[in-house]
């Protein structure tokens, strides 16, 4: 019994000798005229997205190392001292190599893991597109009118072939980190809507769902079915959300206790350039309008009440105003699910919403529509 023991320690010992180290070891090759003892950094995407040193070693005969245990994949990025340019690259464990031309980081090869092959086949697919995208830009320089505008179709043709191309990426690659990279680009475009998002997400496979970045996602998508769901409450048709704030001097304005006929609930602040630009015209049609039935109810997402109070004189703005000087914070803009300004709603004489964020001629013909 004595023997067999020692013999099956023998054995273990011998196999953990010969077994490669749990982690990754991304072995590097520079090519180019590159000096011994050069630094190279390991970094990845803080919370501030700036690039934060994870790891340092150094160029020695144009190779350079660096081997660690990364838990689960994330995406990380390799600079030279006295370089231009970055690499991105997926560090996971396992053996993943590294080739670049020194004067071409960008391009660097990078092999040996899945989530690096994901990665490398979406970058080749990506480039593809954009040279097609670069050859029109260099077209549309020197042609002439009729030729750039048949350019500029082409060009907006290859922008939606794009957008397809990275939707089918992610649907056709559940188990890629970048797909959860590109659908947080997805997200952020606004272009899709949440069941199309979710209903892609819930593909994604346990393990990348465990990445910071898949969870990253996950909370985009919790925010952007919120935001979804109060949007519905102020749809065209839609009842407007009540609210009650306080007014410059401190005294609190119902919705309700201002409605016309026909109401402007009208999101602006003094530093947005474009509300002071479309004051005057909003000025215009309460005055023509007013004595018909129309009112306003200006709701300011200023930061400060003496910028607010300075603004309303300095444009003449005449109307009912209200504001908790919180910027986005405001609980009316929440209520509203208003996340960029100007905007505004227009009400008919029960609350009702009948038309939004129409500008200029558009809401004076609105408004003279509606109060015949």
């Amino acid at each position: 019994m004595k023997k067999i023991f020692l013999a099956l320690l023998l054995t273990v010992i011998i196999i953990a000798c010969n077994s490669k180290p749990a982690g990754y070891e991304l072995t590097g090759d520079l090519r180019g005229d590159l000096e011994n003892g050069t630094p190279v950094f390991l970094k990845k995407i803080g919370p501030n997205n700036q690039p934060v040193e994870i790891d340092t070693t150094t160029v020695e005969n144009g190779k350079f190392v660096f081997t660690g245990i990364q838990a689960l994949p994330e995406m990380h990025l390799i600079f030279v001292d006295k370089l231009q340019g970055y690499t991105s690259l997926i560090l996971e464990n396992g053996e993943i190599t590294y080739n670049a031309q020194k004067d071409s980081l960008g391009f660097a090869e990078i092999k040996g893991t899945p989530q690096n092959d994901y990665f490398a086949d979406y970058m080749e697919e990506s480039r593809a597109i954009s040279k097609k995208a670069q050859s029109i830009s260099v077209d549309m320089q020197a042609a002439d009118e009729a030729t750039r505008e048949a350019l500029s179709d082409e060009m907006k043709e290859l922008q939606e072939e794009y957008k397809n191309f990275e939707v089918n990426y992610i649907k056709e690659n559940p188990n890629a980190l970048i797909s959860v990279l590109l659908m947080d680009r997805a997200i952020a475009s606004r272009q899709m809507t949440y069941a199309e998002l979710q209903s892609m997400y819930d593909k994604f496979s346990p393990e990348i769902k465990e990445t910071s970045a898949a969870k990253k996602v996950s909370e985009q998508l919790t925010a952007l079915k919120e935001r979804e769901e109060k949007s519905k409450n102020t749809e065209v048709g839609s009842k407007a959300p009540e609210f009650t704030a306080p007014s410059p001097d401190g005294q609190q304005i119902a919705l309700n206790d201002v409605l016309g006929k026909v109401t402007l609930v009208d999101f602006w602040a003094a530093w947005c350039r474009p509300c002071r630009a479309e004051n005057p015209n909003v000025v215009a049609v309460y005055k023509k309008y007013h004595d018909k039935g129309l009112n306003i109810l200006g709701v300011s997402l200023d930061r400060k009440a003496d910028d607010w109070k300075k603004a309303i004189t300095d444009d003449g703005l005449t109307w009912n105003h209200v504001s908790h000087v919180q910027y986005f914070n405001d609980p009316i803009a929440k209520l509203y699910n208003v996340d960029a300004i100007p905007a505004a709603f227009l009400l008919d004489e029960n609350g009702i919403i009948i038309a939004k964020n129409l500008r200029g001629p558009a809401l004076e013909a609105k408004v003279a529509e509606l109060l015949n």
